[in-house]
């Protein structure tokens, strides 16, 4: 029995993990930009390490190393959102803002993939809206956070739908270490410039060198490791229906950590409601429109 379902509780261990990325952001005291900069350099020895460690070639052409170090500015930028909506907010409201990037999925999707948006995609897309306004409406004074936490939702999308066209002509792993790569890059040039060169400003608490430490090896490293294989054995609507599960334990974890500042409004959890509802609605009709497409091949 527990052979049989290994992968979906090591897809179950990985989405704790990534759960974990918020309540880490809250833990962790210095800037969004030095937390990312460290997550990213903490994580590319760890990666490298399993490389050399599994003969990995890192191989690749000069086309795709300028596509995938590009693509890293975008998921720079995310986690730099991100982490700062945790700080502008707390962990519930940036982690369920997040959650909105089904909704740019479906509009940045079609553009790139020649194709019409579905009715479907446009009823959640609305529906999604709703919830945000319920949060928006009832945490008027987690605004920022919220407007970052879009944001970075908006930036998800866009570098996941990248990925999608990306991956059909290199391998995953590759696109993921050199994505990474290049978000390092980019990062680094910002804080070398506010810093001016100061080695000083690099310097981080010790307290949050160890939460910085497990956010690099754990629930990036060895997360980006764990869910490349996972996935080469459980189908994307599982994947996808488990990865939506995230916010959930991230929330519930967040409450029972901090009660007093995560314990949010009556109209805060009818909007995560709706737009949690909606991210499971659309991997479902997803699964059907996938199912049916194989059925008439």
């Amino acid at each position: 029995m527990l052979s049989k379902y290994k992968y979906h509780l090591w897809l179950h261990v990985i989405v704790l993990i990534f759960g974990l990325t918020g309540i880490l952001g809250k833990l962790i005291t210095v800037d969004s930009y030095l937390l990312v900069w460290y997550r990213l350099g903490i994580a590319l020895i760890g990666i490298l390490v399993y490389f050399l460690i599994t003969k990995f070639s890192l191989k690749i052409t000069k086309k795709e190393l300028i596509k995938t170090l590009m693509i890293g500015v975008i998921i720079a930028v995310h986690w730099v959102t991100f982490f700062e909506a945790i700080k502008q907010s707390n962990v519930s409201v940036a982690l369920v803002c997040l959650s909105s990037s089904t909704l740019f999925t479906s509009l940045i999707e079609p553009l790139y993939f020649k194709r019409k948006i579905k009715p479907y995609e446009l009823i959640f897309g609305i529906l999604i809206i709703l919830g945000l306004y319920f949060i928006f409406s009832f945490e008027f004074k987690y605004l920022v956070g919220m407007i970052l936490s879009v944001i970075s939702a908006a930036l998800a999308s866009w570098f996941t739908v990248l990925n999608g066209i990306l991956v059909k002509e290199t391998k995953a792993k590759l696109i993921s270490f050199y994505e990474l790569l290049g978000a390092f890059i980019v990062v680094s040039i910002y804080l070398l410039i506010t810093s001016k060169g100061d080695v000083g400003e690099f310097i981080v608490p010790e307290t949050d060198l160890k939460w910085l430490i497990i956010l690099g090896t754990v629930c990036t490293a060895f997360a980006f490791i764990v869910s490349v294989e996972v996935m080469k054995k459980i189908s994307p609507y599982t994947v996808t229906i488990s990865v939506n599960l995230e916010p959930i334990y991230s929330i519930i974890l967040a409450l029972l950590i901090w009660p007093e500042s995560e314990t949010m409004s009556y109209g805060f959890y009818m909007g995560t409601i709706i737009v949690i509802a909606t991210i499971f609605l659309n991997a479902l009709f997803k699964n059907k429109a996938s199912k049916a497409k194989k059925a008439l091949q």
